[in-house]
């Protein structure tokens, strides 16, 4: 595996997942009630996923949108967990 492969594989999910997040908090803090962040995570990694791994990596439209599904999903279960850990009990 080269450099490049590591990247695609382990760098580049990784930095989209934290992307997701941190536009998704944009949103939140712009008004969106919390309700709807885990479906704006999933969309934001949808198009993350098709954008960067179906176009850029050119891995096919199928592979980038079960991926960004993936990244929707995880930016979702980090964004829950965090929000659990910070609750008071």
């Amino acid at each position: 595996m080269g450099i490049e492969e590591l990247t695609e594989c382990l760098i580049a999910p990784a930095t989209q997942v934290a992307l997701i997040i941190g536009v998704a908090e944009v949103i939140k803090r712009a008004g969106c009630k919390a309700k709807y962040i885990p479906l704006i995570d999933l969309a934001l990694g949808l198009v993350s996923g098709v954008f960067v791994f179906g176009m850029l990596c050119g891995y096919g439209i199928g592979y980038g949108a079960i991926t960004g599904i993936a990244l929707g999903l995880s930016a979702c279960g980090l964004f829950s967990g965090i929000k659990n850990l910070n609750k008071k009990e």
